[in-house]
Protein backbone atom coordinates (compact mmCIF):
# COMPACT_ATOMS: atom_id res chain seq x y z
CA UNK A 1 0.00 0.00 0.00
CA UNK A 2 1.19 3.22 -0.74
CA UNK A 3 2.49 5.50 2.25
CA UNK A 4 0.17 8.26 1.49
CA UNK A 5 -2.73 6.52 1.95
CA UNK A 6 -1.92 5.44 5.19
CA UNK A 7 -1.22 9.05 6.63
CA UNK A 8 -4.63 9.69 4.49
CA UNK A 9 -6.51 7.00 6.17
CA UNK A 10 -4.88 8.60 10.02
CA UNK A 11 -6.15 12.37 9.13
CA UNK A 12 -9.54 10.45 8.24
CA UNK A 13 -9.82 8.75 11.19
CA UNK A 14 -9.07 11.63 13.25
CA UNK A 15 -11.21 13.84 12.12
CA UNK A 16 -14.23 11.44 12.24
CA UNK A 17 -13.07 10.55 16.12
CA UNK A 18 -13.04 14.80 16.34
CA UNK A 19 -16.29 15.08 14.41
CA UNK A 20 -17.92 12.77 16.24
CA UNK A 21 -16.99 13.79 19.27
CA UNK A 22 -18.67 17.39 18.97
CA UNK A 23 -22.05 15.78 17.59
CA UNK A 24 -22.03 13.90 20.46
CA UNK A 25 -21.09 16.77 22.83
CA UNK A 26 -22.65 19.91 21.73
CA UNK A 27 -26.76 18.37 22.11
CA UNK A 28 -25.72 17.54 25.93
CA UNK A 29 -24.29 21.16 26.13
CA UNK A 30 -28.30 21.96 24.53
CA UNK A 31 -29.98 19.75 27.47
CA UNK A 32 -27.64 21.67 30.28
CA UNK A 33 -28.17 25.20 28.43
CA UNK A 34 -32.08 24.72 28.48
CA UNK A 35 -31.94 24.26 31.86
CA UNK A 36 -30.14 28.05 32.54
CA UNK A 37 -31.65 31.31 33.03
CA UNK A 38 -31.64 33.49 29.85
CA UNK A 39 -29.45 36.11 30.43
CA UNK A 40 -27.75 34.26 33.59
CA UNK A 41 -23.92 33.93 33.68
CA UNK A 42 -24.43 30.28 33.13
CA UNK A 43 -26.39 30.53 29.82
CA UNK A 44 -23.75 33.35 28.47
CA UNK A 45 -21.29 30.53 29.03
CA UNK A 46 -23.04 27.68 27.36
CA UNK A 47 -23.18 30.17 24.63
CA UNK A 48 -19.32 30.62 24.37
CA UNK A 49 -19.16 27.18 24.86
CA UNK A 50 -21.39 26.16 21.84
CA UNK A 51 -20.02 28.54 19.67
CA UNK A 52 -16.37 27.47 20.14
CA UNK A 53 -17.17 23.67 20.08
CA UNK A 54 -19.12 24.42 16.78
CA UNK A 55 -16.94 26.70 14.62
CA UNK A 56 -13.55 25.52 15.88
CA UNK A 57 -14.02 21.30 16.30
CA UNK A 58 -16.82 20.48 14.90
CA UNK A 59 -17.07 22.50 11.24
CA UNK A 60 -13.75 21.28 10.56
CA UNK A 61 -13.57 18.32 11.29
CA UNK A 62 -16.35 17.54 9.43
CA UNK A 63 -15.60 19.68 6.34
CA UNK A 64 -11.84 17.30 6.83
CA UNK A 65 -14.10 14.38 6.99
CA UNK A 66 -15.43 14.87 3.85
CA UNK A 67 -12.31 15.91 2.14
CA UNK A 68 -10.48 12.58 3.11
CA UNK A 69 -13.13 10.09 2.41
CA UNK A 70 -13.84 10.82 -0.95
CA UNK A 71 -10.16 10.40 -1.60
CA UNK A 72 -9.65 7.34 0.34
CA UNK A 73 -11.98 5.63 -1.36
CA UNK A 74 -11.01 6.15 -4.70
CA UNK A 75 -7.44 5.28 -2.99
CA UNK A 76 -8.53 2.18 -2.40
CA UNK A 77 -10.47 2.00 -5.26
CA UNK A 78 -14.06 1.30 -3.99
CA UNK A 79 -15.82 4.43 -5.60
CA UNK A 80 -18.34 1.77 -6.64
CA UNK A 81 -18.97 -0.26 -4.07
CA UNK A 82 -22.51 -0.70 -2.93
CA UNK A 83 -22.10 0.02 0.73
CA UNK A 84 -19.90 3.04 0.35
CA UNK A 85 -22.66 4.17 -1.56
CA UNK A 86 -24.61 3.44 1.37
CA UNK A 87 -22.17 4.72 3.90
CA UNK A 88 -21.89 8.14 1.66
CA UNK A 89 -25.90 8.25 2.25
CA UNK A 90 -25.51 8.10 6.19
CA UNK A 91 -22.37 10.92 6.14
CA UNK A 92 -25.08 13.09 3.97
CA UNK A 93 -27.30 12.29 7.05
CA UNK A 94 -25.11 13.21 9.87
CA UNK A 95 -23.94 16.59 8.07
CA UNK A 96 -27.54 17.41 7.72
CA UNK A 97 -27.50 16.87 11.75
CA UNK A 98 -24.66 18.69 11.78
CA UNK A 99 -26.43 21.78 10.26
CA UNK A 100 -29.42 21.00 12.34
CA UNK A 101 -27.13 21.95 15.35
CA UNK A 102 -25.75 24.65 13.90
CA UNK A 103 -28.92 26.69 13.70
CA UNK A 104 -29.47 25.26 17.22
CA UNK A 105 -26.18 27.40 18.20
CA UNK A 106 -27.71 30.69 16.48
CA UNK A 107 -31.14 30.02 18.34
CA UNK A 108 -29.37 29.92 21.85
CA UNK A 109 -26.88 32.56 20.94
CA UNK A 110 -29.73 34.82 20.53
CA UNK A 111 -31.86 33.22 23.06
CA UNK A 112 -34.66 32.02 20.66
CA UNK A 113 -34.20 28.47 21.52
CA UNK A 114 -38.08 26.69 21.92
CA UNK A 115 -36.93 23.24 22.26
CA UNK A 116 -36.89 21.52 25.27
CA UNK A 117 -34.07 19.36 27.31
CA UNK A 118 -36.04 16.41 26.32
CA UNK A 119 -35.94 17.08 22.84
CA UNK A 120 -32.26 17.75 22.80
CA UNK A 121 -31.43 14.33 24.43
CA UNK A 122 -33.41 12.23 22.17
CA UNK A 123 -31.51 14.15 18.98
CA UNK A 124 -27.98 13.23 21.07
CA UNK A 125 -28.81 9.65 20.19
CA UNK A 126 -28.88 10.16 15.95
CA UNK A 127 -25.28 10.48 15.82
CA UNK A 128 -24.84 7.25 17.67
CA UNK A 129 -27.23 5.30 15.62
CA UNK A 130 -25.37 6.92 12.53
CA UNK A 131 -22.27 5.86 13.55
CA UNK A 132 -23.03 2.21 14.32
CA UNK A 133 -24.68 1.81 11.22
CA UNK A 134 -21.29 3.45 9.37
CA UNK A 135 -19.02 1.70 11.09
CA UNK A 136 -20.27 -1.65 10.90
CA UNK A 137 -20.72 -0.81 6.73
CA UNK A 138 -16.82 0.19 6.60
CA UNK A 139 -15.94 -2.77 8.55
CA UNK A 140 -18.25 -5.40 7.58
CA UNK A 141 -18.54 -4.64 4.16
CA UNK A 142 -21.72 -6.77 3.78
CA UNK A 143 -23.03 -5.46 -0.05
Amino acid sequence: MVEWILWLKAAHIMSVIAWMAALFYLPRLFVYHTEAATGSQLSETFKIMERRLAKAIMTPAMIAVWITGPLLAYGFGEIASPWLHIKIALVLAMSALHGFLMACVRRFATDTNTKSGRFYRIINEIPTVLMMLIVILVVVKPL
